[in-house]
């Protein structure tokens, strides 16, 4: 039976709720930037999730690496385990981004995320939407991908079918009740979730994904355009700790929520304070451009990258113009210029 009496609403805890809620009422007034440029934003942070949240479990592929392994996705063949797990997360997350209003959620279809997530990975086939046979446990890695030590212990295959349906039964219970604020429904299940570890490989990065998935179906319509996993990932050591030292309280008569609760609804707030930062940069600085340079930066923002040659075919302007327009956003620090010659391109900052 899953005791949630011990759980203590803090000064903190109510702040940050407060806080995550006031901005998922605001953001619908936020959210005028023009689509192009919400596209961008989005691109931006999910190529951030992907890279973060593939290497807090070991990878070392770079955001820039994520991000060119990604616009060739289509290629369908993947030669390295790190190659396959970003394929992966990026095909799930995709589908939770464009379907999250009709996934149930149930057992089966976590099942099914799974099986996407490792859709790609050659040695995961065996056990793809399918709980554990094997005992796993939980390690942390650090920034090289070098296995620091075992975080905790997760529960044993003979009891994880049981522990995930009375999981999954429980949030479907709490959500329907509305007696426990969604935040802390979906922060319970993430660390009671992460404790069972239910299937053999994956369970981080899937755990990752269904947070985003219950945060969007709580209505937390802005989790899109700002990476909760570059926030997890640039505090590793914070976030195995508050996942240790929860779990190591929950099978006792007193299960210890705060460390994890408090963790969890900081690093949301992080979140939503990048992306308020965001999406001020965005209004102030785009408002200050000239036309041309505007599309330039819509541009790169949509591709990683432009030439002058892409730029006269976006725009139709005359070359020595676009220079002048490229040499100012360069030195107003919008751009960064690359190579010499004819085969000079530019990203954003």
């Amino acid at each position: 039976m899953l005791r949630t009496d011990t759980l203590q609403i803090t000064p903190e805890i109510l702040n940050l709720i407060a806080q995550i809620d006031e901005f998922k009422g605001a953001w619908r007034a936020l959210s005028t930037l023009a689509p192009d440029r919400l596209s961008a934003l989005r691109r931006v942070a999910t190529i951030e999730s992907i890279g973060s949240s593939t290497r807090i479990e070991g990878s070392k592929l770079s955001d820039r690496e994520v991000e060119r392994l990604l616009s060739n996705l289509k290629i369908n063949s993947f030669d390295t385990r790190d190659e396959q797990e970003v394929a992966g997360y990026a095909g799930l997350m995709d589908l939770v981004f464009e379907s999250w209003p009709s996934i149930p959620f149930n057992e089966n279809h976590i099942k099914q995320l799974h099986q996407i997530l490792l859709h790609h990975s050659e040695k995961d086939a065996r056990h793809r939407g399918q709980y554990k046979t094997n005992s796993n446990s939980v390690a942390a890695f650090d920034v090289h991908g070098k296995q620091l030590g075992i975080v905790f212990e997760t529960a044993t295959p003979f009891d994880t079918a049981r522990l995930m349906a009375e999981l999954v039964t429980w949030v479907k219970d709490e959500r329907e009740s509305a007696q426990l604020h969604p935040l802390l429904i979906i922060a319970i299940f993430v660390v009671l979730f992460l404790g069972i570890h239910p299937f053999q490989d994956g369970n981080g990065r899937l755990s990752r994904v269904l947070t985003t998935l219950l945060l969007l179906q709580a209505g937390y319509a802005y989790v899109p355009y700002s990476s909760l996993e570059s926030v997890i990932e640039l505090n590793k050591e914070a976030y195995y700790l508050a996942l240790r030292s929860t779990q190591g309280t929950i099978r006792t008569d007193a299960p210890n929520w705060q460390p994890w609760l408090v963790f969890f609804l900081r690093s949301l707030s992080d979140q939503v304070n990048r992306l308020e930062k965001k999406v001020a940069r965005e209004k102030i600085v785009l408002a200050s451009l000239p036309e041309l340079s505007l599309q330039i930066v819509e541009f790169t923002r949509e591709h990683g990258r432009i030439t002058i040659g892409d730029a006269i075919k976006l725009t139709g302007g005359n070359r020595n113009t676009l220079k002048g327009h490229f040499r100012n956003l360069v030195e107003r620090g919008h751009l960064i210029r690359h190579g010499s010659g004819r085969g000079v391109w530019y990203e954003l900052r």
